[in-house]
């Protein structure tokens, strides 16, 4: 049956030419989309991992009450936890990194200007770790992390924050407008050589070490009942957080520093312990020996595991976008390939009136002549999803060789725009299986058709 099907689309190559280029080309664009939809999957997930990890361990309500009181909801004996995290046999073959981190809300400002900000203490040494983190081989890399290695008081803003409070001279940022109506104050004397070796000498014994260039500011918050408290930091560097909402607030700066400006001389706590896994495909096994170790080492807190997606809804929003405009996209070209299959069946059926009636004549009955038909149909879309897949593969290389790059909606940043194809052998089969059922369901009806056809109509049939 699948010889004679092939041979009847041979005999007008013509139109079923015409018929495959149509399904080769309805499926390459499909799956072009679907390549950059996966590209934006894999991007926004390494990102978002690098910056949190895959979990973090939390108090119950901090990710709803908690940004503006960390001292209410701070993780007391937090490094016992920590370490048997770390201790633990069965999260050892999992875990990359795990780091405590401590997010504060203040005002950082300086004699021109101030504002608000959202601060983080992190450990630096675990964050250049986690920015290494790449399982999907992403094609950009993680910006070096400032802080490592850098002074006690050393921080990290963003550029919306180094502009706002005008420090983009001396953090040397590129492409930072100046305002018009605030003049950027110009640099006063230098200090006699004596007095600048005793400062230096004094931020030695405090601990600061040597001074890098960069900026001073300060840094207000509050501590346990409103009181508050003010440090001073030494801004190294300005880095692009990518959203201008986020990059307009971030201030990073050493986890010692932060818990000493919010906890003072009390015990020392942090908000959250980020914990890195090695595959993403790990997040349901680590959630669960978490849970356990969390009742086990401090069962009096009510601590909770939270995945990288409820931590960033904005993730799983753009994924339903994304996926709702490839569903769209599938079903616009399924449809076209439902009416062009159907319509080349249509004309086949009409131009074979004849030999249908003749294999009714030697035998065949309805069902063989609706068989007929419908391989004919899944041959058609078979080998048009195929060569489809083929020519994507190949657009997708051609797009990755370019190096071509885009700024996604609401992001400052410029990304690499790559199509992820071939590495999406889940989508491949999807779209491939997806439009020969489709084709093969456009061919039923014309084979119904046929199959209802009266022999001597047939025979007789000019």
């Amino acid at each position: 049956m699948t010889g004679l099907a092939l041979r009847n689309l041979l005999r007008n190559r013509r139109r079923s030419i015409a018929t495959l280029l149509a399904l080769a080309l309805g499926s390459a664009a499909i799956l072009v989309f679907g390549g950059f939809n996966a590209n934006i999957r894999v991007s926004m997930l390494t990102g978002y991992v690098r910056a949190g990890g895959h979990l973090q361990i939390q108090h119950r309500d901090f990710f709803l009450y908690g940004n503006g009181n960390p001292t209410a909801y701070g993780i007391a004996d937090y490094p016992r936890l920590l370490q048997a995290v770390r201790a633990d046999p069965r999260l050892r073959t999992m875990v990359t990194v795990s780091s405590p981190m401590l997010l504060l809300g203040g005002i950082a400002g300086n004699q021109d200007v101030s504002r608000t900000v959202v601060g983080s203490g992190l450990v630096a040494e675990d964050v250049t770790k986690m920015r290494a983190w790449n399982e999907f081989e992403v094609s950009y890399p993680a910006p070096a992390f400032a802080l490592d290695g850098s002074p006690a008081d050393a921080a990290i803003v963003g550029v919306g924050v180094a502009r706002v409070l005008l420090l983009c001279d001396a953090l040397a940022v590129k492409d930072c407008p100046r305002p018009l109506s605030v003049a950027v104050p110009a640099a006063g004397p230098a200090l006699p050589a004596d007095i600048a070796a005793l400062s230096a000498l004094e931020a030695v014994s405090a601990g600061a070490g040597p001074r890098r260039q960069g900026a001073r500011i300060e840094l207000l918050a509050g501590q346990g009942r409103g009181t508050p408290n003010v440090v001073g930091l030494q801004v190294l560097a300005a880095e692009d957080q990518g959203f201008k909402e986020l990059d307009e607030v971030a201030l990073m700066l050493h986890l010692p520093q932060a818990q000493q400006l919010i906890y003072g001389r009390a015990e020392p706590r942090v908000t959250a312990i980020m914990v890195q896994l090695q595959r993403t495909d790990q997040i349901a096994e680590a959630t669960a020996r978490l849970k356990a170790l969390i009742a086990e080492t401090l069962p009096g807190q009510p601590l909770t595991v939270m995945d990288f997606r409820a931590l960033n809804p904005f993730y799983g929003q753009t994924l339903a976008l994304f996926d709702m405009i490839f569903n769209f996209i599938f079903g616009l070209i399924g449809g076209i390939v439902l009416f062009t299959v159907g319509n080349t069946m249509n004309a086949a059926v009409v131009e074979r009136t004849v030999e249908i009636g003749t294999l009714r004549a030697i035998g065949l009955r309805s069902s063989g002549v609706r068989r007929l038909f419908v391989t004919e149909g899944l041959l058609l879309g078979g080998a048009g999803s195929a060569a489809g897949v083929v020519l994507a593969i190949a657009a997708g290389e051609w797009v990755n060789w370019l190096h071509l790059s885009w700024v996604p909606p609401g992001s400052s940043e410029h990304l690499p725009l790559t199509l992820r194809i071939a590495s999406e052998p889940q989508m491949l089969w999807l779209v491939l299986i997806g439009l020969i059922v489709i084709a093969g369901f456009s061919a039923w009806w014309p084979a119904w058709r046929a199959s209802r056809l009266k022999m001597v109509d047939a025979l007789r049939h000019a």
